[in-house]
């Protein structure tokens, strides 16, 4: 009887940490800004992620307005961009792509 009781709550944890899980993910990609800054934040500068302003990258959109309208994306730019330490290059340009209600981000590049 006692196993039982040790496996009902043990469910009930599973559910709260995947129920917690999901809304951290929906929090963290719920506007094109916030997935942004979590990309970045992932890609390992949590000082750009949180400081840096976000404008639209005007020239990307302008050039890849078919492109982006295919892939229901937009591009942004970073005012004060983090340097890739291998390269020392600018991470200035991404991608952010609308997927139902959620947003998904990506390293766009110079091109």
């Amino acid at each position: 009887m006692e196993d039982f009781f040790y496996e009902k709550i043990d469910w009930k944890k599973e559910v709260i940490i995947l129920v917690a899980l999901a809304t951290m993910f929906f929090i963290l990609h719920s506007t094109p800004s916030m997935a942004l800054r979590t990309q970045v934040l992932f890609m390992g500068y949590p000082k750009a992620a949180l400081t840096s302003e976000i404008i639209d990258d005007k020239y990307h959109n302008e050039v890849d307005r078919n492109k982006f309208a295919k892939l229901n994306a937009k591009a942004y730019t970073l005012i004060k961009p983090p340097i890739e330490k291998a390269t020392q290059g600018e991470l200035r340009n991404f991608l952010v792509k609308k997927f139902g209600f959620f947003y998904l981000a990506e390293y766009y590049g110079e091109t």
